[in-house]
């Protein structure tokens, strides 16, 4: 039997834990590199112990190759939950929508970045000049102005570099808030919050898929949404980052910015 590292709380409810694992099992199956799920209840869920070592560019390629596959392995739907759950879904200790949409900008915008406005405000950690600017991104967002013909991907969807484990045996990922989106999505969170060797990473996945020219310039837009989350509640700087990424979406629109966002 595999050594277990058990998570448990009373103070959840019953689909904390069931996304989770519903989550893991689901990129597990579209080839991802996740920890396996021993076993999940109500209120814990045994996960396989995973001995951590030092990142290695071997690792990162590897990893980059990976996730390239995982996301290529699709989803039915823009924010299609994972396959078998119809609970609840989270990122972190916080709600994850799970309605689905034909059109990635319609899905991102009002289901990923203005669902956590509302409480960044009450938090008092996004300013109103700062949630105008973002609206007005969204507005953009879901009028289609960033969307493409890129097909759902199988995305983890809270790839920040905590949850990137290096193993002896590779890269191994955890706590996924897993859905269907856009694969930029996953890379720019790793940008977000830094990751050992992000660009031997990359260049991993562009040898499995190339992705669009430009996807530097998209990295802002693909952040709105972890930087929404954050500035829900870990802060004000999450909020002043929330509205210069904004204020860069405007400005990087096709169609020009919203002089009222610039």
């Amino acid at each position: 039997m595999p050594t277990t590292h058990r998570k448990q709380r009373t103070d959840v409810d019953r689909d904390f834990f069931r996304a989770e694992a519903a989550g893991l099992r689901w990129l597990r199956e579209g080839g991802g590199p996740v920890v396996d799920v021993l076993d999940v209840g109500d209120d814990f869920i045994a996960l396989a112990h995973l001995d951590s070592s030092p990142p290695t560019v071997h690792a990162a390629r590897e990893f980059g190759a990976a996730l390239a596959g995982m996301h290529d392995a699709g989803a039915p739907r823009f924010g299609t939950p994972p396959a078998g759950h119809t609970g609840k879904q989270y990122i972190g200790e916080r709600r994850l929508s799970s309605h689905t949409h034909d059109r990635w900008g319609e899905f991102y915008a009002a289901e990923r970045v203005l669902p956590y406005l509302a409480p960044a405000i009450d938090a008092g950690n996004l300013r109103s000049d700062d949630a105008a600017a973002t609206r007005h991104a969204c507005e953009l967002i879901a009028a289609g102005a960033f969307d493409d013909t890129d097909p759902p991907a199988r995305i983890h969807g809270d790839l920040w570099n905590g949850n990137v484990i290096w193993t002896p045996s590779g890269v191994v990922l955890i706590d996924p808030a897993a859905h269907g989106g856009h694969r930029e999505t996953d890379l720019a969170m790793l940008a977000l919050f830094g990751c050992p060797h992000l660009d031997v990473v990359i260049t991993g996945y562009q040898d499995t898929h190339a992705l669009r020219p430009g996807w530097e310039q998209r990295v802002p837009l693909h952040q709105l949404h972890p930087l929404a989350v954050h500035a829900a509640g870990h802060g004000p700087s999450y909020g002043s980052a929330l509205g210069r990424a904004a204020r860069h979406v405007c400005r990087a629109c096709p169609a020009g910015p919203l002089s009222s966002a610039a």
